[in-house]
């Protein structure tokens, strides 16, 4: 090897001080990734997510009642009763007009399946939507567009559950509709044990 080859102290020191920088600069860069990737993994665990536990921010989340077709017994009753006093105090007396042949009713209403399912829908909606925590200032509106609107006019349609109850605020009348024949499905027992349960137990 040649003198020119030789490389001088000074070249050695350069040599050394880029390769520090050089370490220094992936040393600084870990740093910062590696803080990122711990404000990443504390939002997922707290407020912008949920933790392992399932917590979240620490708040518990809010418990939704099943929807009441697939209730029984006592826990159908409890609800049905709440439901009946959401209708009485203000379904009823804010949103429901004058009874006519165009806009039937019906006072004993939770006698019909159909309409207690379709108003405890829209009360759940309700309660959901007009909270602002959970509706925020355009709940009410959605509520009235996505629900209320949809439900009444279906509930009080000449042809839905109470076509055969009240078309005159004059005379009281209460009648459930027939409901269609099922036919069984071919090869299966026609007895009510064959048939398994639409909502689950």
């Amino acid at each position: 090897m040649s003198s020119e080859d030789t490389p001088t102290l000074d070249g050695v020191a350069e040599d050394v001080a880029d390769l520090r920088a050089t370490v220094e600069g992936f040393a600084t860069q870990l740093e910062h990734n590696t803080k990122a990737v711990e404000q990443l993994s504390a939002a997922a665990g707290s407020g912008a997510g949920e933790g392992e536990n399932g917590q979240g921010d620490g708040k518990e989340k809010p418990t939704t009642p099943p929807f009441i077709v697939r209730l029984k017994g006592t826990e159908y009753d409890t609800e049905l009763a709440a439901l009946a006093d959401w209708v009485a105090t203000l379904l009823v007396p804010t949103y429901l007009s004058e009874v006519s042949s165009s806009a039937t009713w019906c006072a004993s209403w939770w006698t019909h399946e159909a309409a207690v399912a379709r108003l405890h829908a829209a009360w759940l909606a309700w309660q959901e939507l007009t909270d602002p925590e959970t509706g925020g200032r355009t709940g009410p509106s959605v509520w009235h567009r996505d629900h209320l609107d949809p439900m009444v006019a279906q509930l009080r349609d000449a042809s839905g559950p109470f076509g055969a109850c009240m078309t005159s605020p004059d005379r009281g009348q209460h009648a459930a509709l027939p409901v269609p024949p099922v036919e069984p499905l071919p090869g299966r027992l026609a007895s009510a044990e064959a048939v398994p349960d639409p909502v689950g137990s």
